[in-house]
């Protein structure tokens, strides 16, 4: 049995351990619930200037993030400043909660980003097959010189999809072909199915592309189911 959508978010918040309520319960029960612990807006208030300051250091480049990270989180007692950082954090957790709970919109456009996201990596697990997919270099640089390449395939598959998609469309529209806006919407790079991850890799292109062309499109009746 499919659950309802308002009682799956329910569900997701109680999951959730920073919301939090600016005062003390009142009259929304439901809220009430969901909220685990209180704000306490006077920290961010006797930090507000050393919070501006850091802010300011960080968009003019003065100092790395990673850098004030290690800096606020090295002593086991939170400084005022990171105690301070951490109720707005707290804060603006609670706000994207309750908007995502009220905005139904909102909801299905962080679900979009998680599938395209989810699309990717299927791409990218398609594409490292190789040793089950691990990344088995010993060292630091081994592993990102991996990882970059992963990406950079990655990448090429994508603006190779994207060209051949567009000059599909442009070439349906020379056609006489009405489209529908909703289903080049749902059009997707990400696509891997028809592309063949095994066998020998050959370099040598084609002279019709050497002289920057396109290859061929297929007709409806020659492409195959693409995933």
């Amino acid at each position: 049995m499919k659950m309802p959508a308002f009682e799956w978010v329910h569900v997701q918040l109680h999951q959730q351990k920073g919301m939090i309520s600016l005062s003390p319960p009142t009259i929304c029960n439901s809220a009430n619930d969901i909220a685990r612990g209180q704000s306490d807006p006077r920290k961010i208030v006797l930090q507000w200037d050393e919070m501006i300051r850091t802010a300011g250091s960080l968009k003019l480049g003065k100092v790395q993030v990673s850098v004030l990270v290690r800096s606020l989180l090295k002593s086991e007692r939170p400084s005022g400043l990171t105690q301070a950082i951490i109720e707005v954090g707290r804060i603006n957790k609670t706000l994207y909660l309750l908007n995502y709970i009220d905005d139904e919109d909102y909801r299905r456009r962080i679900l979009t980003q998680l599938n395209r996201g989810e699309s990717r990596h299927a791409v990218a697990r398609a594409i490292c097959h190789g040793q089950k997919g691990e990344i088995r270099k010993r060292y630091t640089d081994g592993q990102e010189d991996q990882l970059g390449t992963l990406g950079l395939v990655t990448n090429a598959v994508v603006l190779w999809n994207t060209i051949y998609m567009q000059a599909a469309l442009d070439h349906l529209r020379a056609q006489g072909e009405t489209l529908n806006d909703e289903d080049i919407a749902r059009l997707s790079p990400l696509c891997h199915g028809h592309i063949n991850m095994l066998g020998h890799y050959s370099f040598t292109l084609a002279e019709l592309v050497t002289k920057g062309h396109l290859r061929p499109l297929k007709e409806a009746s020659e492409a195959e189911n693409v995933a």
